[in-house]
């Protein structure tokens, strides 16, 4: 791996955000620090105010440490901020929990900046090997599971011709396991916002005449067992958010919601019948059912009738 840096002509800056991520951020840290690259580097950690020895952790390593109140975090405004204490003319970006799979995965997201009409590459995300059968059948079937490569492009006019569900899907970005370019940075920085900042950056440059890139050969392990509390509050925000950027409501009335709820209810116990899970965990399935299903129908529902946004964060 070329020397890290934090001088001048630097090719690529690193920037995780961090709050109370110790569980996974050594290797995360480490992973990063063993890639083979031509590019040379500088790591930077945005700490939102961590209690659990992260702040050790990362200082027991080469990493610029830059820290904010946990009050200030914003996951558009944060990432902005690593940003711009950065230098590299390349930026990738990563969570506390996402390890990088490989010593060729940073050259391998990169080098799809190469090409100037591409703005940003987002890689695979793949379980932890004890990650939960339900959460391994999402992730691999969703888009940052999946093995084909993909380049998105498209114009305004096509757009807005699409429903919004394709909207959804083709401008989809995911900083989990990102790169973009800084000058396309400067013109495009992240949004203010409170979930999303990155699908709704890709929007903005596919809209301005960029492409993106899924590159499934860049991957990551990253997945989380959620509480069902959790899982219907990350999905309700999400909601929301889609509906605000691509009038997506998924789950349109109540009556579709009690459909769905059945639906969920049936694939969860085909999936875990199908992988020997024990009877705690089956009596679990409606509770996360309802979690999935409520959090995309109250999340678009909120939106539409603006209400105020929910005092808790994901």
């Amino acid at each position: 791996m070329k020397e890290l840096s934090t001088q001048l002509g630097v090719d690529v800056s690193i920037v995780i955000p961090v709050k109370n991520g110790r569980r996974h951020l050594a290797e995360v840290l480490d992973a990063i620090l063993a890639q083979r690259s031509p590019y040379r580097l500088e790591l930077i950690a945005i700490d939102s105010g961590s209690t659990d020895g992260s702040l050790d952790l990362i200082r027991s390593r080469p990493v610029r440490l830059l820290t904010i109140p946990s009050s200030q975090f914003n996951h558009g405004l944060t990432r902005n901020l690593a940003i711009e204490k950065s230098s590299g003319r390349f930026i990738v970006l990563l969570t506390q929990d996402a390890t990088p799979v490989g010593d060729s995965w940073l050259e391998t997201i990169v080098r799809n900046l190469e090409d100037e009409t591409v703005a940003g590459a987002y890689g695979r995300q793949m379980p932890r090997p004890d990650a939960d059968p339900i959460t391994k059948h999402n992730l691999e079937n969703w888009i940052t599971g999946r093995a084909d490569r993909r380049v998105n492009a498209m114009g305004s006019e096509e757009y807005q011709q699409l429903q919004p569900y394709d909207r959804y899907l083709r401008c989809y970005f995911d900083n989990v396991c990102s790169a973009i370019k800084r000058s396309i940075w400067e013109r495009f920085p992240f949004p203010t916002t409170y979930f999303a900042e990155d699908c709704e950056w890709g929007k903005n440059v596919l809209l301005a005449g960029y492409r993106t890139v899924y590159e499934p050969q860049a991957a990551v392990l990253h997945s989380h067992d959620r509480t069902a509390l959790y899982e219907y509050r990350r999905t309700y925000v999400c909601h929301r958010r889609l509906q605000e950027l691509f009038e997506l409501r998924t789950i349109p009335t109540r009556l579709s919601l009690f459909r769905a709820f059945i639906s969920e209810c049936r694939n969860h116990a085909r999936i875990l019948r199908d992988n020997g899970a024990g009877v705690f965990r089956l009596a679990s399935i409606p509770a996360f059912a309802l979690a999935s299903t409520a959090g995309q129908y109250f999340g678009a529902a909120a939106e539409i009738l603006h209400k105020p946004l929910p005092r808790w964060q994901v």
